[in-house]
């Protein structure tokens, strides 16, 4: 029997090679220096690594792949026109991290609602606070969620527990809904500027100054997006003056944030070094599970998935 020939990350190893159909021929790399001289042979790979420019070229000198599997959910940092020039089938780790991310939106709000980080503070001062330093109830505030994908339904789905009024933002109508050329107008309505969208071209910088002078003074902006979507010089502007109220970032331009960005002196920016995703112990066994049922369906002739439409990005 001929075997294909299945490039994959050490990092998954054992969570996938015990449990590789027969048909399978895995070959394992630990270094970019590996990847690169297995890539050529691999019809199928799994090349995931935290430097995006090393995955490119790995990815680049895949020229025999068939089907490129990740785990980020992002696919912006890959040769998106390369791959569909080959013709290359991509799945990538949308909902993998939506269940921690959703969440990680949750504890946004209701931190920047009660002054949590204040009451930290405190607690490290052993100051006994005589007064809530956040009076806001997510109770019957608007919130306006741009990106309606995997993370954009729960964390609808969590919000709408909490009572609050969720409007989202996408192409399809539908209650509660507005499309893509209609939000800006509606930007002065909403408590909360939720940011759950992908990053493409058609993304970048949809939040600039025009965009946050639209906004409630007593406005949030909560970003588990990328960083790429805000103009981050606007928002440092909009913080320092009061413009809005507070920006939860998830994300920013660039990461790691250096140390002398105003971004971080700014006592309405909570940033949270995109950890996000992070926050949890099961992406790696969610990813492999999913990888290994993908596998199944490859041999079959039917379709894998999640599906990455390589002409949106997305």
């Amino acid at each position: 029997m001929t075997k294909t020939v299945t490039v994959l990350s050490g990092l998954i190893r054992p969570l996938v090679e015990s449990h590789l159909p027969d048909w399978v021929e895995p070959r394992f790399f630990m270094s970019k220096d590996e990847a690169m001289s297995l890539a050529p042979e691999a019809e199928i790979g799994w090349f995931d690594m935290y430097d995006k420019k090393d995955m490119a070229a790995v990815i680049g000198a895949a020229t025999n792949l068939k089907w490129l599997n990740s785990i980020y959910a992002g696919v912006d940092g890959m040769p998106l026109d390369l791959l569909r020039e080959r013709g290359t089938v991509v799945t990538n780790g949308a909902g993998i991290n939506a269940i921690t991310i959703a969440e990680y939106v949750v504890m946004g709000m209701l931190t920047v609602a009660k002054g949590y980080r204040e009451v930290v503070r405190a607690q490290d001062r052993r100051e006994w606070l005589m007064d809530s330093p956040g009076k806001v109830e997510l109770f019957g505030s608007k919130a306006l969620l741009l990106g309606y994908g995997a993370i954009g339904k729960l964390v609808e789905e969590r919000l709408k527990a909490f009572a609050v009024d969720v409007t989202v933002v996408r192409r399809s109508p539908g209650p509660n809904t507005l499309g893509p050329d209609q939000w800006r107008a509606r930007l002065g309505d909403f408590d909360w500027v939720i940011l759950a969208v992908p990053a493409t071209p058609e993304t970048d910088g949809m939040i600039g100054s025009a965009e946050l002078a639209a906004m409630k003074p007593t406005a949030t902006l909560v970003n588990i997006a990328r960083g790429s979507v805000v103009d981050q010089d606007a928002l440092v502007a909009a913080l320092d003056t009061q413009q809005i109220a507070a920006a939860f970032l998830d994300v920013t331009t660039p990461e790691p944030l250096p140390d002398s960005d105003p971004l971080w002196s700014l006592d309405n920016a909570h940033i949270t070094m995109h950890l996000s995703g992070r926050a949890q112990d099961k992406m790696f066994m969610r990813s492999a599970q999913r990888f290994l049922e993908n596998l199944d369906r490859w041999k079959r002739g039917e379709a894998v998935e999640p599906r990455v439409d390589l002409a949106l990005g997305y």
